[in-house]
């Protein structure tokens, strides 16, 4: 039986089977994709070079809401609703297409976070998130 040489030892091997490494490279591809935004949104700041024509890329409206009750539009202080509203109308009628990030403490109540929410909204802004910071994610018991 010549046909069955790889029986032996020492026998060449004459076929190999590539399901596993296609299946590890799947794998790997399908985790590069999902982690490539967060690399992304994590990028070192860089000196970019000044251009004529260049602009801002994203401009953010950012609200915090802070636990000792104060507000603050981009940093600065707004001590109140038609202050926060006049500022999203006027950053809004700069940027058509203006993003507002929400970051609030989480001692704030939730009754305060719905309410700046409305504020922003009778303003005119629709895309709105909320700012987090990266946590561990919640593992599966198989319980509750």
């Amino acid at each position: 039986m010549a046909g069955f040489a790889q029986n032996k030892p020492s026998a060449p091997i004459t076929g190999i089977n590539v399901t596993p490494l296609v299946d590890i490279t799947l794998v790997l591809l399908i985790i590069f994709m999902v982690t490539a935004k967060l690399v992304m949104s994590r990028a070192l700041p860089m000196d970019l070079p000044k251009a004529a024509t260049g602009g801002e890329v994203q401009q953010i409206f950012s609200l915090s809401l802070h636990a000792d009750g104060s507000t603050q539009v981009d940093g600065a202080p707004a001590d109140t609703d038609e202050a926060v509203l006049g500022r999203a109308r006027q950053a809004l009628a700069r940027n058509v297409e203006l993003r507002a990030v929400v970051q609030a403490d989480g001692s704030v109540p939730h009754s305060r976070v719905m309410h700046e929410l409305d504020v922003l909204r009778q303003a005119g802004l629709s895309r709105i998130a909320f700012g987090v910071l990266p946590g561990l994610p919640v593992e599966h018991s198989g319980g509750k």
